[in-house]
């Protein structure tokens, strides 16, 4: 035996002990920092886990994401700062024009009462603010209703607007200047015909979004948007012969059939045949036919039809760059028939200049611009298309008025949304500002904005949505 302390047979065939290293982590690459991966193994005779390490990318956050370039990325921009702009300029610019209507409305109405010697010279300004109040408070009580809740009551708004038009034209209804617009109930009088817009907007969303996977088949394009439905609600319109307000149905009407994906030759033959009815209402009558010729120069026969537009046009003049001064106007008394009317405009432009008139046409494309960028932005097809419709209804009837006013189109009897005197146009035009409000505010909570700093609001909410 040797000096060894250890038996032989204990050492026989062992291999050494292996040496276990750590490797070192690689270094951070340009996606960034090593993601770190633990995958445990043992090595033969290790008593100690051996930890690997992987370099995985990882992803950059959202908010490192570039934002879009461009208008068009400017107007499809889905940040929260965008969608807190959104619903600030839409909810500013309805709130400066409605203050400026009621106010346009007592400057142009006061002196006509005056005249005739008919009753107190504020009522008619009194009945504007008491609507617009009426309006905002509607407004804003829209706003809370989830989308889902105004699709579902589609069907009920649209037969309930056929009943309100039928009875336009027995005699509940009331008539004034050759148009039978009104339901007349004790000393309120009701214009269905403004609630006609609204309801077409988000009537035709929800059918188009129902029938998003079928607009390529000429039978569901048509059915039942343009026939029957549509059909019946402009006739029922055309009825009481207001044309006016039936060419603003039918834009209404077009602009979902293009929103929702409508071939064009589909689109092509709908806008054919509104050209042609169009034309026909305006052939076949000779008040309208007057006015059309008048507005192409034959103002020579004395008849007096166009002493309004006329009229209209010297108060724009005399306004100069800015204005007479309000309630200063001249032409307002007596010259200028339905001064607080469809020609309000023309006072404005008298009494605040161009300015003032530039001013007001800045607030309507402002307003076009913020619901652009909410319809861009809705996810659903229903929000996209009643938003747009909603804008050009909107946008679309307060430059036709403008147009008219300054002599570049014929006197159709359009009046000037949020400004132009009348309550059921007012508080209809403001419910619809209230249903855009309502996809605005749910992208800036998608966004991460807040849902409401206000706790009645919250409550208001909650009874809305049918939350316990």
């Amino acid at each position: 035996m040797t000096g060894s302390s250890h038996p032989p047979h204990h050492t026989a065939g062992r291999k050494p002990r292996p040496r276990v290293h750590k490797p070192q982590a690689p270094a951070a690459t340009a996606a960034g920092p090593a993601a770190v991966k633990q995958a445990q193994r043992r090595e033969p005779g290790a008593d100690r886990e051996v930890r690997v390490i992987s370099a995985a990318p990882r992803k950059a956050p959202a908010s490192a994401s570039p934002s879009p370039r461009g208008i068009g990325g400017w107007l499809g921009d889905t940040s929260l700062k965008a969608a807190q702009f959104n619903y600030f300029v839409v909810l500013g610019a309805v709130l400066a024009l409605t203050t400026m209507g009621v106010f346009m409305v007592l400057s142009a109405s006061s002196v006509e009462f005056i005249t005739k010697g008919s009753g107190n010279s504020y009522s008619l300004f009194i009945k504007q603010g008491i609507f617009a109040v009426i309006g905002v408070v509607v407004m804003l009580v829209a706003a809370r209703i989830p989308s889902e809740r105004i699709r579902s009551w589609s069907w009920i708004a649209y037969f309930l607007t056929v009943l309100a038009l039928t009875a336009v034209l027995t005699p509940l209804g009331k008539g004034a200047g050759g148009n039978r617009n009104w339901i007349e109930i004790g000393s309120m009088t009701i214009q269905p015909s403004e609630f006609a817009k609204l309801m077409l907007a988000i009537w035709c969303g929800m059918i188009l979004e129902r029938k998003s996977h079928l607009m390529h088949d000429f039978k569901h394009t048509m059915v039942p948007v343009v026939f029957p439905g549509g059909l019946l609600i402009v006739g029922l319109v055309l009825a009481g012969r207001d044309l006016g307000t039936a060419m603003i149905l039918m834009l209404v009407i077009g602009t979902a059939m293009f929103l929702g994906g409508a071939r064009k030759r589909y689109f092509a033959m709908a806008g054919s045949a509104v050209v042609l009815v169009v034309l026909g209402m305006a052939l076949f009558a000779r008040n309208r036919m007057d006015r059309i010729t008048a507005w192409m120069g034959n103002c020579d026969d004395g008849s007096g039809l166009c002493d309004q537009a006329q009229a209209g046009l010297y108060a724009l003049a005399s306004g100069g760059w800015f204005g007479v001064g309000p309630g200063q106007s001249r032409q307002k008394w007596s010259h200028v028939p339905e001064a607080q009317n469809d020609f309000i405009f023309s006072i404005l432009g008298e009494e605040l200049g161009l300015v003032g008139a530039l001013f007001v046409v800045l607030l309507f494309a402002l307003l076009a611009v913020a619901m652009y960028r909410i319809a861009v932005r809705t996810q659903s097809v229903f929000g996209r298309i009643a938003v747009g419709s909603i804008m050009v209804w909107i946008v679309g009837q307060a430059f036709i008025n403008i147009a008219m006013v300054a002599g570049m189109l014929p006197v159709i009897g359009i009046p000037l949304p949020f400004i132009s005197s009348g309550g059921s146009a007012l508080i209809f035009t403001l419910a619809a500002v209230g249903v855009v409000l309502g996809f605005a505010r749910q992208q800036r909570i998608e966004s991460g904005g807040p849902r409401s700093g206000n706790p009645i609001w919250n409550k208001v909410r909650g009874i809305t949505s049918g939350a316990p």
